[in-house]
C-alpha cells in the first residue's frame, strides 16, 4: 500500500478543473505552499534496539524474519487517518517501529512476546495498516524500543466445517484473499468495509469492524465464534460452542482490544452460502429526518435487506453518496438511500418487495438500479479521493459514532454544529469559506444506527492543529449527545479519553486489571484504548 496515503498508487484519483474551481469558490481551498515529501526525505531516527535484544528476537523468528531497513520501517509507521498522511506527507517518521517482525506461528509470536517482555520492548500488532484512530503509534517512554509484529505469513484458510458453517481462518489473510479462499467452497463472509482491500481479518476482529452488508451479514464480532490469542503470559483458546452460559464470554475482551491484551493468531469465523443473486437500488427521500423514519420501519419491521443507508442532504448533493465521485450539485436530490439484497432469487425478490412497500408508503421515490449500483461500483474508491483532496489542500476526513434511534436527531445536530464552529463557519452547509459536513446513515438495527460523518475544509498552515482542535470538540460533543465515541473505527489513541468518559472510572479499573494480568511488562500496544 502506498507509503504516504491509501491502496495502488497506479489506482490514484486526479481532481478535473472544474472541481478544483469547486473547492476555491466554496471552501476557499488553495494549493499547499509545499510539495509533499518522497520516500527518500522521510525523516527516520536510529533503530533503538541493543545487539542482544536483536539477537533475541532473530532467535524468535529467524533473522530472515527481522527486518530494520528503511522500507520496512516507514511501511510499518502510523495507520491512514488523515493525521498520520500529513505527517508522512511532511516527511516525519518520528514514530516507526525500530524493527519489522514477521512471525509465522503461534508458538513464535509467544517466543517474541517473552523475549519483548523480558527487554522491555513495546509491541505492535500490525495487520493492514488501515487504522483510523491512532492504533498503531505504540508509547516509546520506559520501553527500549518498539517493533511491529507483521501477521502477513498467517495466510492460510486452516479448515472449513460446512455442516456448522465455520471455517478457521488465520488472521493476516486480507479481506479478499479470505473472499477469495472461501469462494472455492462457495461461501462468503459477506464483510466489506471500507477498507477490505487492505484490512485483514485479525484487524476486524481486534477493532470490531462493521462492512457496508452489515444489515444482512452483521458486523465481524458477530462472526467471531473462536479465537486463539497469545499473550506474554501464555495462550488463550476460547469459543468452543456457538453461545455458551459457563460465565461471562472471554471473547468479548479480545474483540475490540485493538492488540492491547494479546495478539490474534486464529480465528473460527461463521461463514455464510455465497449468494446467487445482488441486486442494488437506489431512492430518494425529500428529507434526512423522512428517510431516516423510513430506515428505521424497516430495521424494526423487516425484512431486512443486505445493504440499506441513506445520505443527508450535503453528501447526496456534493456526489460523495456514490463514493469516488464530487460535485453532483443537483439542487432537487434530497437523499439518496441505498439498499442491496444478496442471496437465492426468491429470498432476494421477497426482501425487495415487502422493503420497496415499505420505503413508499414513507415517501421513498425509486430511482432504479442505477444509483445502488454505482454505489456498489465505487464503494472503496472513497479513500483515494481523499489523498487527492489532501493534494489539493484541502482537509478531508470522516468520524463514526452510533446511539438509539430516538438520539439520532440530536447526535446529528450535535457532530454537525460542533465540526462546523470548530472549523470556522456556524454554517453546515459550508457556505462562507467554512466547511462543508456531510453524513450518512448506514448499519441499522431495530434499536438505532450509525452515523457516519465525512468533513471537507481548507487546510490552514497548521492542519494537524486544526483538525486536533475540531476533534477534541466533536468528541466531547458526542458524548454529551449520547452516542458512542465509535461504532467500527475503534479507539486507539484518538478516542482514548472520550472512551474513559464513557464506561466511568470503573470501566476503567476493570480494563488495566486484565491489562495487567494478561500483560504485566505493558508491552503490547502501549498508550492504545487503555485510559
Amino acid at each position: 500500500m502506498l507509503w504516504s496515503g491509501w491502496g495502488d498508487p497506479a489506482k490514484a484519483a486526479e481532481l478535473p478543473e472544474p472541481v478544483r474551481k469547486l473547492l476555491r469558490d466554496l471552501l476557499g481551498v488553495r494549493e499547499p505552499a509545499e510539495p509533499s515529501a518522497s520516500f527518500g526525505e522521510v525523516r527516520l531516527h536510529p533503530p533503538a534496539l541493543s545487539p542482544p535484544i536483536l539477537a533475541d528476537l532473530r532467535t524468535a523468528v529467524g533473522a530472515a524474519h527481522v527486518r530494520f531497513d528503511d522500507d520496512a520501517r516507514i511501511r510499518h509507521t502510523r495507520g491512514k487517518s488523515t493525521p498520520d498522511l500529513l505527517r508522512m506527507r511532511a516527511g516525519d517518521g518520528s514514530e516507526a517501529p525500530d524493527a519489522v517482525l514477521l512471525p509465522g506461528s503461534h508458538d513464535e509470536v509467544l517466543r517474541v512476546l517473552r523475549v519483548c517482555a523480558q527487554h522491555r520492548v513495546a509491541v505492535v500488532p500490525f495487520g493492514g495498516g488501515t487504522s483510523v484512530v491512532g492504533g498503531l503509534v505504540a508509547s516509546r517512554r520506559g520501553f527500549a524500543g518498539v517493533v511491529a509484529l507483521d501477521l502477513a505469513r498467517f495466510d492460510r484458510l486452516v479448515s472449513v466445517d460446512t455442516e456448522s458453517m465455520v471455517a478457521e481462518l488465520e488472521p493476516g489473510l486480507r479481506a479478499p484473499q479470505a473472499e477469495q479462499l472461501l469462494a472455492g467452497h462457495g461461501l462468503t463472509l459477506g464483510h466489506f468495509p471500507q477498507s477490505y482491500e487492505y484490512a485483514t481479518l485479525g484487524g476486524f476482529a481486534a477493532a470490531r469492524s462493521s462492512g457496508q452488508a452489515s444489515a444482512g451479514y452483521g458486523r465481524f464480532d458477530d462472526m467471531v465464534v473462536g479465537v486463539t490469542v497469545a499473550t506474554p503470559r501464555g495462550t488463550l483458546e476460547l469459543g468452543r460452542a456457538p453461545k455458551s452460559a459457563a460465565g461471562p464470554d472471554l471473547r468479548q475482551l479480545v474483540l475490540g482490544s485493538e492488540g492491547a491484551f494479546g495478539v490474534i493468531t486464529s480465528l473460527r469465523l461463521r461463514v455464510r452460502r455465497a449468494p446467487a443473486e445482488k441486486v442494488y437500488e437506489g431512492w430518494r427521500f425529500s428529507s434526512f429526518k423522512g428517510g431516516t423514519a423510513a430506515l428505521r420501519r424497516v430495521a424494526q419491521e423487516g425484512p431486512m435487506p443486505t445493504v440499506l443507508r441513506l445520505s443527508d442532504e450535503a453528501e447526496t448533493m456534493i456526489g460523495l453518496a456514490k463514493p469516488g465521485e464530487i460535485g453532483g450539485f443537483q439542487s432537487d436530490a434530497g437523499c439518496l438511500a441505498v439498499a442491496g439484497y444478496e442471496g437465492e432469487g426468491e429470498d432476494v425478490a421477497y426482501r425487495r418487495e415487502r422493503t420497496a412497500a415499505t420505503l413508499s408508503a414513507l415517501g421513498g421515490v425509486y430511482l432504479g438500479p442505477e444509483p445502488g449500483e454505482a454505489w456498489a461500483r465505487g464503494r472503496f474508491a472513497a479513500p483515494y479521493l481523499r489523498d487527492a483532496l489532501l493534494a489539493a489542500g484541502a482537509t478531508v476526513e470522516t468520524l463514526e459514532t452510533a446511539c438509539f434511534w430516538s438520539g439520532i436527531p440530536r447526535l446529528y445536530d450535535a457532530v454537525r454544529l460542533t465540526l462546523s464552529a470548530a472549523l470556522g463557519s456556524p454554517d453546515p452547509s459550508g457556505s462562507g469559506g467554512g466547511p462543508l459536513v456531510m453524513c450518512h446513515l448506514s448499519h441499522v438495527y431495530g434499536t438505532g444506527a450509525s452515523l457516519y460523518f465525512t468533513v471537507l475544509t481548507a487546510q490552514t498552515g497548521d492542519p494537524l492543529g486544526q483538525w486536533e482542535t475540531a476533534k477534541r470538540a466533536v468528541n466531547e460533543a458526542i458524548g454529551l449527545a449520547g452516542g458512542t465515541i465509535s461504532h467500527h473505527h475503534g479507539v486507539g489513541r484518538d478516542h482514548r479519553a472520550a472512551y474513559a468518559a464513557e464506561i466511568g472510572d470503573l470501566g476503567v479499573e476493570i480494563l488495566r486489571a486484565v491489562k495487567e494480568r494478561l500483560d504485566p511488562a505493558g508491552i503490547l500496544n502501549p498508550g492504545i484504548l487503555i485510559p
